[in-house]
């Protein structure tokens, strides 16, 4: 083969390639920069069912179509596989409420997907949820007790630069449940906080949690835990909450604080 063959051949294979790996590494792109992609959980185990479910789906339905996600809803624990999860930015446990897995390989595989990187976001009682699965009480950060009958009380910011507290006002006059949670998470970042002092609630004053954290409980919360990014809020209880631009805007920062934690580790 002569000198000027071989370096045309060279030069045409030295071409090819690197059209190859610049067409490889363009694809590897586009899969990173794709819409979120989102499971909306709404699963009870038995006992209460709370009624803003339908409601609260709604809601964020709306919410993710307006913000550029894709979702799935579903009460089925069958879609928590290794295999299936994979394919979730985000994983919104919306009103679940105590055993929402039927077996330990569903538990495993969440509990996978969050080890992995995965993103949470849970809403109000969604504290409630697997009530005897400590490792699930520290990734929300904290297993609900009890609360207070429903009425008026404030809301303050603890951190008011969190992107889901920028939404909502200085002190926050809420119609709702003030949650109690137990086994609280150390290592939670508070957001919002129940003032106690506008709580009619004894057993809260009396009992717990009394001044744990002086005069104020924790509402809202973020954290990093075992290799994921977790959200919580305790607010949430009617179904007309869900209606609320103000609330909803609460849940997007929370939602948007998960999705960038991830992205940016």
């Amino acid at each position: 083969m002569n000198t000027k063959l071989l370096w045309v051949l060279c030069t045409c294979l030295l071409i090819c390639t690197t059209s190859f790996t610049t067409i490889k590494n363009t694809t590897l792109l586009n899969d990173h920069s794709k819409n979120p992609h989102v499971l909306i959980y709404t699963k009870n185990g038995e006992g209460y069912v709370h009624k803003n479910i339908e409601n609260s789906v709604k809601a964020l339905k709306k919410l993710l179509d307006e913000n550029q996600m894709t979702y799935d809803v579903s009460e089925d624990p069958n879609l928590f596989t290794e295999g299936n999860l994979r394919k979730y930015d985000l994983l919104i446990f919306s009103n679940t409420n105590n055993d929402v897995f039927d077996n330990d390989t569903q538990r495993q595989a969440f509990q996978k997907y969050i080890q992995n990187g995965g993103g949470f976001v849970g809403i109000h009682s969604a504290s409630g949820s697997e009530r005897s699965w400590p490792w699930f009480w520290a990734m929300l950060g904290g297993k609900f007790l009890r609360h207070s009958k429903f009425q008026r009380f404030n809301v303050v910011k603890i951190d008011p630069n969190h992107p889901s507290a920028t939404p909502v006002p200085d002190y926050w006059e809420r119609e709702d449940e003030s949650y109690y949670l137990q086994e609280l998470n150390p290592d939670i970042h508070v957001i919002l906080a129940t003032d106690l002092t506008s709580i009619d609630d004894p057993q809260a004053h009396e009992e717990y949690p009394a001044n744990t954290f002086g005069k104020y409980f924790p509402v809202t919360w973020c954290h990093e835990f075992d290799g994921g990014y977790q959200w919580y809020t305790s607010l949430g209880h009617s179904p007309e909450d869900y209606d609320d631009p103000v609330f909803m805007n609460h849940i997007l920062g929370g939602i948007q604080w998960v999705l960038k934690a991830r992205t940016n580790p």
